[in-house]
């Protein structure tokens, strides 16, 4: 990893000159702001135990979607890049792929954690791949490579978290409690596998969670105390958000009467498809009410075929690589939430979408109306320097700067977070730099935007 690729100081800057220059000014205003994380999917228990990471291949590779993903499409079976493979075999089939990621964003973050929190030098090849892999591994050996200590070494000021309803949060706690930690550490509220009737264990999670929180309420009405009460002790816990990871952003308010009996009839076993999508929709709006409620942000994540190629998902389960994003409609299917809830008092929903068209058509418009709602940052495929700079392209001119969420880095990849960041941050200035460049805002307001953007909009949208 040359030093003009991976710490060239004009990395993903434009090209121009003039506005390169203006650029640079911007970036280095937020330079080194501390960073805000206010959704992804880093365990809390890693970080409370401050557990060392494991080897360079279960660390960066096997856990890796956007890694695996490519080098399978190139002809390599996923069974080379899964722990019966061993460490060192999975890591040389990474380093004989390395050449695929050149031009990705994959490739981008990989680059950069390699140099600036690996301290590798050289190019990943077939021929380096055991000299790297002893030489990450002696780092992951090292005390100051523990996570407590990379979090402040990364300037992590809050971190949150993605948690299952019934978790009993012990790792957040213990961190809340701890004088000797510093950072903020936050749970966030995923209830899918309680909601959408046709997860293969929705019944016995509804099961349980009625047995543990509903007060001793039964069926329908007690399903939404258990929820209520597991939302209120997330809330106790420091959350500020709950996120709902769904196929479609629909949302339908039904009468008690007619959620009940779709309840009633999915419980039995006897629901259709179409009763499926109407419940989880309808709880999607009861989500939304209790949001209004007790103040937790909404996130929205919809647009994902899930588990598309069936022979791998039973091979390897999900999230494995074959995630593959579909259209989506938000300007119908959100309107029943936002008939009752888009006015109402302190109530956030973020959206997000894995559908470019939506950002300009939909949107920006939806935010640009709404004070509820908030354009979430790209997501997941859109997380990417190109797609970042059409995110702001396309929202922008209708929704201004102040309707975003501020960046999202989404990562199960803890040592990707500050490099995630830093792009982001330099996509920003890149934007605005432009925005200069062509007279369109002055460059004493960029300075501010760039200030909103990156620290302070992630604080008002998430209530930090």
């Amino acid at each position: 990893m040359t030093e003009s690729l991976a710490t060239h100081p004009d990395r993903l800057l434009p090209a121009d000159p003039g506005t390169k220059a203006i650029a640079r000014n911007l970036l280095e205003r937020v330079q080194h702001l501390p960073i805000i994380s206010p959704h992804g999917h880093v365990d809390a228990a890693v970080i409370e135990q401050n557990t060392p990471f494991p080897d360079p291949a279960a660390l960066l590779v096997t856990p890796d979607h956007y890694v695996t993903r490519l080098i399978h499409a190139s002809g390599v079976p996923l069974e080379q890049l899964h722990a019966g493979a061993g460490a060192r075999g999975i890591w040389r089939s990474f380093c004989e792929a390395w050449p695929l990621f050149d031009g990705t964003a994959s490739g981008y973050w990989l680059r950069t954690q390699f140099e600036t929190v690996f301290g590798l030098q050289g190019e990943l090849s077939a021929e380096t791949a055991d000299a790297s892999f002893d030489a990450i591994s002696a780092k992951l050996a090292e005390p100051g490579f523990r996570p407590r200590e990379l979090f402040k070494d990364f300037n992590i000021e809050v971190l949150a978290t993605t948690d299952d309803p019934l978790d009993d949060l012990a790792s957040h706690k213990a961190l809340a409690a701890d004088p000797s930690f510093h950072g903020r550490v936050v749970p966030t509220f995923r209830p899918d596998a309680y909601l959408n009737i046709a997860h293969p264990s929705w019944a016995a999670n509804v099961e349980r969670l009625i047995g543990e929180a509903s007060d001793g309420g039964t069926g329908y009405r007690g399903y939404l105390t258990a929820l209520e009460n597991r939302r209120r002790y997330f809330v106790e816990h420091g959350a500020v958000s709950a996120d709902h990871g769904v196929r479609t952003p629909a949302t339908l308010k039904l009468d008690a009467a007619a959620a009940e009996s779709l309840f009633e009839l999915a419980l039995a076993g006897k629901a259709t498809a179409q009763d499926r999508d109407a419940f989880e929709a309808h709880m999607m709006y009861q989500m939304a009410r209790m949001s209004v409620e007790d103040g937790l942000v909404m996130t929205i994540h919809p647009g994902s075929f899930r588990n598309h190629h069936q022979p791998t998902f039973e091979a390897f389960g999900a999230d494995t690589g074959h995630d593959i994003p579909v259209a989506v409609n938000y300007t119908e299917a959100i309107r029943p939430l936002l008939q009752d809830f888009g006015t109402a008092k302190d109530f956030h929903v973020v959206l997000f979408t894995l559908d470019e068209t939506v950002f300009s058509r939909e949107l920006a418009p939806l935010a640009g109306f709404y004070p509820s709602v908030y354009i979430g940052a790209p997501w997941w495929f859109l997380d990417a320097p190109d797609a970042m700079l059409r995110f702001r392209s396309a929202v922008t001119e209708t929704a201004g700067f102040s309707r975003t969420s501020g960046f999202i880095d989404d990562t199960r990849a803890f040592c990707s977070i500050p490099a995630r960041h830093d792009a982001s941050r330099r996509i920003e200035a890149s934007f605005l730099a432009r925005l200069v460049a062509e007279h369109r805002i002055s460059e004493d307001r960029a300075h501010e935007l760039i200030v909103d953007v990156v620290d302070s909009s992630p604080r008002r949208v998430f209530k930090l």
